[in-house]
């Protein structure tokens, strides 16, 4: 009874079991062979069992059998590839016994299963595993692990791991946080403020981006970080934290603002304290006009219409330099016509070439424009012609036919005071390169089609119409 129970296990099973006689043939295997390698039991009995094997995996079952051999009382497991039916190779999870002493048996009593699959599985998981490491110890940006508890008061956070980028720059390792929470790391303020956040990634189970205050003993101050819930079975079980060193980047754009909030102060200066008395001078000069003759009158009205001019161009200078932060299309056709307008451009003609729009400031622009149509005629006589078109998609031109600007010159000529004209300010082209950067133009000088000068703005959006 008992050996027959036995028999109907063996054979029920989904484990293959084989019997290898004294001389190595295959004396019996079990039916389950024909689902798991594809042979029918009875083709394969009789088989010397090496016949099957990998031969790079001879060695080890042979090995296995000398030691079971010579040690009865032990078994062996050994993973193999067995041929199957088809030609390919599988592999098994093979568990060795001594069993010759067994009426019944009489061989070596051999017990496998099929694990191609879980050593595919392996295959992969150690190759994710390598890339995972690869990753961690190349990247340049910090990655910290979180684990995430849930608890009555929603949730709590303890370090688990963190990587050598992170390391080098927060002068913090692995041993130091490992375990701990944000308030142990990093005291009760900082700790409540990277908690909240934490919290936040795992209330909306969704990454979130921010920018952060953490101080650390390597002078890094300023974070912008990443956090991405790991989510297990319905619950956030961890957080992947990747944060970038943006603290040079934050030094930068403080130390811009101050001098910008400088530059804005010496602007107002300029504006009402200048200003007013020179207004006052102005309109003095024209009542002393009025009151009497003098060949020193006209001098003094000039310098006061100079410095009005000097002035102007110097708050310019110092206003339309901020980047373009909100840009509009504007139509090139009615940019160009109202900005020519409004300049004494005598018998000079305009031609814009394309129909299309730019994106920037309209204001500034205006000013763009206005100087240079200013500048053509000033330097090429009251009938230049200037033509506005565009180039290559991206660069926009504005071309005279005046005498051009000499290469050497060309780039002096964008300096702060850099003039030929008797009455100029030599602001003009300062304030031109000034807006185009603002936009994120570049601008150069080349010579024109015809001779003169051309201002080339490459950078530029532009859109048809």
């Amino acid at each position: 009874m008992a050996n027959n129970l036995h028999q109907k296990l063996v054979e029920e099973s989904a484990d293959m079991a084989t019997i290898i006689d004294a001389d190595g043939q295959i004396a019996y295997v079990s039916p389950s062979i024909q689902d798991t390698l594809g042979y029918d039991p009875e083709e394969i009995v009789g088989d010397v069992g090496y016949e099957h094997q990998h031969p790079d995996d001879r060695e080890t079952v042979a090995t296995a059998i000398e030691h079971i051999e010579a040690n009865p009382d032990d078994t062996q497991v050994i993973e193999t590839r067995f041929r199957h039916a088809d030609g390919s190779w599988r592999w098994v999870e093979a568990t060795l016994q001594n069993r010759f002493d067994d009426e019944t048996i009489d061989g070596i009593l051999v017990n496998s299963r099929d694990i191609t699959d879980q050593k595919r599985r392996a295959r992969e998981h150690q190759q994710l595993a390598s890339e995972y490491t690869t990753l961690l110890s190349t990247v340049e940006d910090g990655i910290f692990f979180l684990s995430v508890e849930s608890t009555d008061g929603g949730y709590e956070f303890r370090f688990e791991r963190l990587n050598e980028a992170y390391e080098e720059q927060t002068g913090l390792t692995t041993e130091d946080m490992k375990g701990k929470t944000p308030t142990e790391v990093f005291g009760e303020e900082v700790g409540a403020e990277l908690d909240a956040n934490y919290r936040r990634c795992a209330r909306d189970r969704k990454p979130i981006t921010y920018e952060e205050e953490v101080p650390v003993e390597t002078d890094a101050r300023f974070w912008q970080t990443n956090l991405a819930p790991v989510v297990t079975d319905g619950e956030v079980t961890r957080i992947i934290g990747i944060t970038r060193n943006i603290t040079e980047r934050v030094r930068q754009e403080r130390q811009l603002q101050r001098k910008n909030d400088q530059l804005e102060e010496f602007a107002s200066v300029i504006s009402h304290d200048l200003r007013n008395p020179l207004n006052v001078a102005q309109a003095r000069s024209t009542l002393l006009a009025e009151e009497c003759e003098s060949d020193h009158l006209d001098p003094i009205v000039r310098s006061l219409d100079r410095m009005e001019e000097l002035i102007s161009d110097t708050l310019t200078l110092a206003r339309q330099g901020q980047v373009v932060a909100d840009p509009e299309s504007i139509p090139l056709v009615d940019l160009v016509g109202s900005c020519w307008k409004n300049v004494s451009t005598e018998a000079a003609t305009i031609d814009i070439a394309d129909n299309i729009a730019i994106k920037g400031d309209r204001s500034r622009l205006q000013h763009v424009f206005e100087n240079l149509f200013r500048n053509a005629v000033e330097h090429g006589g009251k009938d230049v012609t200037v033509t506005v078109g565009t180039t290559d998609g991206h660069c926009l031109y504005v071309e005279d036919t005046g005498p051009g600007i000499p290469e050497a010159e060309r780039q002096e000529v964008f300096e702060p005071g850099a003039t030929s004209a008797d009455n100029g300010t030599g602001f003009g082209l300062t304030i031109v390169r000034r807006i185009a950067e603002a936009h994120g133009w570049d601008v150069a000088i080349v010579e024109g089609s015809a001779g003169g000068t051309r201002f080339e703005f490459t950078g530029v959006d532009i859109e048809s119409r």
